[in-house]
C-alpha cells in the first residue's frame, strides 16, 4: 500500500511543497528506506520514528518499507519530516485511515512520540495557503509562529498518539485561534534615548535622514566621541515594521532557528551588531548547508558595524553587492540560493589607528604611511555606495558636566517625523518594489524626483567640485528627497541639495 503525505522545506526563503510517500512492501527482507536526496539528519529519522511508533503504541510493519522525498532532485535536510512519515508509515499499514489531501504536516518526533519545536514553520504555513489547504499539523511550541498566516486551520500537535486519535476522529485537536500581526508589532524600547546624547546635533541630524529613507551612515570621530552611543540610540527612531516587513523578517528567522518561542513574529526591526573578527561566512551566510548571515539577520532593519576601518578588507568587500541590490546570493555546487537583505548600515570608524588625527586636544602619534594605509583598508567603491558621511567630534567635558535640564529632542519626537516621512513614501511607492527612498530605481528617481533647471545647474558645480560619482549623483538625490519629505515638501529645492551633500564622502578624502 502507498500513502502520501503533504509536508514542506524551504530554498532560500522560498517554501517548497515536499510529498512524503511512503510504500510497504510484504516480498524482500525487512528494511527502512529514505530517497529523494536526504541529508544527514533525515536519514536519521527512521531511527526516530521507529522508537516513536512503538512508544506510541503503534505497530512498526516488520516489511520492506520506502520512503520517497519528491521531488527526488532537490535536497531534503532538517528533521520536519518526521511527523509525515510516521503518520505516513500508520496509513500504509492501515492502522490509520482518513482523508488528509487538503493537510500538511511538518514537525520533529521525540524517542517518546512527543512534537519538539522545528524550524520553517511560517513559511509551511505560508505554502499552505499558498496551496490553497484547509489545515496544517505543527508542534505545539510552534503553533503561534503558524498562526499568523490567516485563512488556514492550525492545530497544536502534542505527541504523536494526540494526532492519531484526532484523525481517527477518537478525540479532536483543538484548533489553535488566529493571532493578530498588528497586534505584536512595536517600537524597539532601547535604554539610550535621543535627549540622553549631549550634543553631536549633527549626527543626530545624520541619523535622522537615515531613519526617515533607510540610507546608509559613517559615522567617523575620535575614541569616546559617542559614536557606538548613537548607533545604539538609532533604533529607538525607526519606523513600525509593515505587517508584509514583520512577516519577512520572521521567515528569516524560522529558518535560522533564532525565533523565540515567547514571540511568534518579530515585531520590532532588528539590530545586529556583529564583531569586527566576524568571518565572511558569518556576516553574507553560507555554509555547507547555506543559512542567512548577519546582512540577513538585519534585514529591514540595522546593521551596525562598530570599528569599520577593523574588518577584514575581503569581508567588507563582500559588502558592496547586498548594500547596492539589497539582496544577497549565496552559490554552491549543488545550486544558488539568494537572502534578501535590505539593511540600514550603521559604521563607525576612527581617523586614524590612535584615533586623534585632527582632534584639537590630542596630538595624533601615527606616521603618515600608517594613517594612509589604515583609510585605505575601506575601499573608494564601499564608501561610495554610503549615502552619508559624518564627523563626530569629541565632547567638551564641560557639556557632559552640566545638570541642567535636557534640552534635545526625545527620540519619540524625532520617531514621529520619522513616521510621517515614511508613510509619504510608502504611499508614493504603492504597488512598486522600492519601500523607501534608499531603494529607488534609476527609473524610480526620474520619476518621483523631477529635477529644476537651477537644480540642475547646481548639481554640475558641485559635481565638479567634489568629484562626484554617478552612484553619488543618484544617491545624492536620494537623500535630497528624503530631506524635503521630512519637511512636508512634495518638491525638491535647492536647500535640501545643500544639506544632502553636507553629508556626502568626498572623492580623495
Amino acid at each position: 500500500m502507498i500513502a502520501k503525505v503533504n509536508s514542506a522545506a524551504t530554498v532560500g526563503l522560498n517554501p517548497v511543497r515536499i510529498e512524503v510517500e511512503i510504500s510497504i512492501d510484504s516480498s524482500g527482507f525487512p528494511s527502512f528506506t529514505i530517497v529523494g536526496l536526504p541529508d544527514k539528519a533525515v536519514e536519521e529519522s527512521k531511527e526516530r520514528v521507529r522508537a516513536a511508533l512503538k512508544n506510541s503504541s503503534a505497530d512498526f510493519p516488520n516489511r520492506r518499507l520506502t520512503v520517497n522525498l519528491a521531488p527526488a532532485d532537490m535536497p531534503k535536510e532538517g528533521p520536519a519530516f518526521d511527523l509525515p512519515i510516521a503518520l505516513g508509515i500508520l496509513i500504509a499499514s492501515g492502522q490509520l485511515q482518513g482523508d488528509i489531501s487538503d493537510c500538511l504536516f511538518v514537525g520533529e518526533i521525540s524517542l517518546d512520540g512527543s512534537l519538539r519545536p522545528t524550524k520553517g514553520v511560517l513559511p509551511a504555513a505560508i505554502l499552505a495557503k499558498e496551496l490553497k489547504l484547509k489545515k496544517i499539523f505543527v508542534p505545539k511550541d510552534n503553533v503561534c509562529e503558524a498562526a499568523v498566516v490567516g485563512g488556514l486551520k492550525v492545530y497544536p500537535v502534542a505527541t504523536l498518539k494526540d494526532l492519531y486519535f484526532h484523525l481517527a476522529g477518537q478525540k479532536a485537536i483543538e484548533e489553535s485561534p488566529a493571532v493578530s500581526v498588528e497586534d505584536l508589532l512595536s517600537v524597539s524600547e532601547v535604554a539610550v534615548d535621543f535627549a540622553d546624547i549631549k550634543g553631536q546635533e549633527s549626527a543626530k541630524r545624520a541619523l535622522e535622514l537615515a531613519a526617515a529613507g533607510g540610507h546608509n551612515v559613517l559615522m567617523k570621530g575620535p575614541p569616546g566621541s559617542g559614536k557606538t552611543l548613537l548607533a545604539r540610540s538609532f533604533p529607538s527612531i525607526l519606523p513600525v515594521l509593515t505587517i508584509d516587513e514583520a512577516l519577512e523578517v520572521t521567515k528569516i528567522y524560522s529558518i535560522a532557528g533564532l525565533l523565540s518561542l515567547d514571540t511568534p513574529i518579530v515585531g520590532k526591526r532588528p539590530f545586529r551588531s556583529p564583531h569586527h573578527t566576524v568571518s565572511r561566512v558569518g556576516l553574507i551566510g553560507g555554509g555547507s548547508n547555506p543559512l542567512p548571515g548577519e546582512i540577513s539577520l538585519a534585514h529591514r532593519g540595522v546593521l551596525f558595524l562598530d570599528e569599520f576601518s577593523e574588518f577584514p578588507r575581503s569581508v567588507l568587500e563582500s559588502l558592496r553587492q547586498p548594500v547596492e541590490d539589497g539582496i544577497v546570493t549565496i552559490s554552491r555546487a549543488a545550486g544558488s540560493i539568494s537572502y534578501p537583505s535590505k539593511f540600514v548600515l550603521i559604521a563607525s570608524q576612527n581617523p586614524c589607528p590612535c584615533g586623534y588625527l585632527g582632534d584639537k586636544k590630542r596630538n595624533c602619534i601615527c606616521a603618515p604611511s600608517s594613517v594612509v594605509r589604515y583609510q585605505k583598508r575601506v575601499s573608494g567603491p564601499l564608501l561610495d555606495r554610503i549615502d552619508i558621511h559624518v564627523e563626530v567630534p569629541a565632547v567638551e567635558i564641560e557639556k557632559l558636566g552640566d545638570d541642567g535640564e535636557l534640552t534635545a529632542e526625545k527620540s519619540r519626537t524625532v520617531r514621529e517625523r520619522v513616521q510621517k516621512a515614511r508613510d509619504r513614501q510608502t504611499k508614493r511607492f504603492k504597488g512598486l518594489a522600492a519601500t523607501c527612498n534608499a531603494e529607488m530605481s534609476v527609473r524610480e528617481i526620474k520619476e518621483f524626483c523631477p529635477l529644476s533647471v537651477k537644480i540642475r545647474e547646481f548639481l554640475n558645480m558641485a559635481g565638479s567640485s567634489m568629484g562626484l560619482s554617478a552612484r553619488s549623483y543618484h544617491r545624492l538625490i536620494k537623500v535630497a528627497r528624503t530631506i524635503a519629505d521630512l519637511e512636508g515638501s512634495e518638491s525638491l529645492e535647492v536647500v535640501h541639495f545643500s544639506e544632502a551633500l553636507q553629508f556626502r564622502f568626498r572623492s580623495g578624502e
